[in-house]
């Protein structure tokens, strides 16, 4: 962590710069860059930086996975999307893996980086065979769900695009 001197009630001290903050009782005091080189989004202004959240999840989640939060009797919840049925569509994605009854970080927006064995510049939908995977053929089953997610932009991330999906009869 990073140090720097202030005069505090007449005296120097030695303070530590913040890489997180809690909030309000953190204002007026000097920020650092995380071991990525940035600051971490609890130090930005509502509304800038990265569109996530923190939700409670339903099952296991792997890094990587593309998830559905969903209305757990009346507790939001995540769980892994999946292309087997109506709702269940990916709402967004998390790049930690996160045992169930754990907060996730659930990204609505962005590049997923935790994936593996992609080609780039292919298209990728929601799989139906792997929950929270992705494929390249979409599903063609009678109930499935159609989904788009993204398209690869190296082997290792998919640059996410919300979509709905359609639904097959």
């Amino acid at each position: 962590m990073g140090n720097y001197v202030d005069l505090v009630a007449g005296r120097l001290r030695r303070l530590v710069a913040l890489v997180t903050s809690s909030g309000a009782a953190d204002a007026n005091k000097i920020v650092q860059t995380g071991a990525d080189g940035r600051l971490h989004a609890s130090l930005m202004p509502t509304g800038f930086g990265e569109d996530l959240a923190q939700i409670e999840a339903s099952e296991n989640l792997s890094s990587g996975d593309f998830v559905n939060v969903f209305d757990d009797a009346g507790t939001v919840k995540v769980r892994k999307a999946d292309a087997t049925a109506a709702g269940k569509e990916a709402d967004g994605f998390v790049l930690d893996a996160v045992t169930s009854g754990q907060d996730a970080t659930v990204y609505f927006e962005g590049t997923n980086t935790a994936l593996s064995g992609l080609t780039p510049g292919a298209a990728y939908h929601l799989s139906a065979a792997t929950p929270g995977g992705v494929v390249v053929t979409p599903p063609s089953a009678t109930g499935n769900v159609v989904q788009y997610v993204g398209r690869a932009i190296s082997a290792t991330a998919v640059a996410y695009e919300a979509d709905r999906g359609v639904i097959l009869s």
